[in-house]
């Protein structure tokens, strides 16, 4: 049974606590052997290995190569906030604000801080996705759900009465997936010619136009 505090907020049991630091030290030693050999160069024993744990810890723990890609990506996207999945936090966050400068600049924060963490596992997809259809619906499937994701942040800046006349939920949403997409990140900083600074404050300014009505 779980314990609460005071706040109601659950507080985790030594073997939750314990579970979830097999789970990252496993995800760390995928992401070095990924990084340095490739996804189809590595084998889950060499993973085994290096995390210093059996196979069938990995598969206790977090699953098969593809599953342990996945958990890569939401390892890197929350960052020091891992093992909590980044919708649950940015959804506290945003749900709390009034402002929808504001909740598009939340947005902004967290691209900043996730996508140049995030750019290499999203490479090591890209290219296993080419040579394994199993990472190719790994790869839209994730897509998938972060355009799920942002439909969230599209219905709390219509609940604010925000979006610009005529601009949908499903539109919105869309809006941001596009302008906020890790490719777009990679062509414009990584592989182009802006610094962070200037992405991110086209960013802001980007979304605000194309969702917000005139003020």
């Amino acid at each position: 049974m779980e314990r609460y505090t005071n706040i109601v907020q659950p507080v985790k049991t030594r073997k939750q606590l314990a579970a979830e630091e097999t789970q990252r030290v496993i995800v760390e030693a995928a992401s070095r052997l990924f990084l340095e050999h490739g996804y189809h160069a590595t084998s889950i024993g060499r993973i085994a290995s290096e995390a210093g744990v059996a196979v069938q810890t990995i598969y206790n723990a977090v699953g098969s190569k593809g599953e342990l890609l996945s958990r890569m990506l939401d390892f890197a996207a929350a960052g020091e906030r891992s093992p909590v999945p980044v919708p649950q936090f940015m959804r506290e966050q945003a749900e709390s604000e009034p402002n929808p400068r504001r909740i598009i600049a939340q947005l902004v924060e967290f691209w900043r801080g996730a996508l140049p963490r995030t750019a290499p596992v999203f490479r090591i997809i890209r290219e296993a996705a080419a040579a394994d259809p199993a990472v190719a619906v790994l790869e839209r499937g994730r897509a998938a759900q972060r355009l799920r994701n942002y439909r969230h942040a599209a219905q709390l800046l219509a609940d604010r009465k925000a979006l610009r006349p005529g601009m949908t939920i499903d539109a919105a949403a869309a809006a941001i997936f596009a302008i906020g997409h890790p490719e777009t990140y990679r062509a414009l900083v990584l592989d182009g010619e802006w610094d962070d600074d200037v992405w991110a404050n086209w960013l802001q300014a980007t979304l605000e136009a194309v969702l917000l009505r005139a003020v």
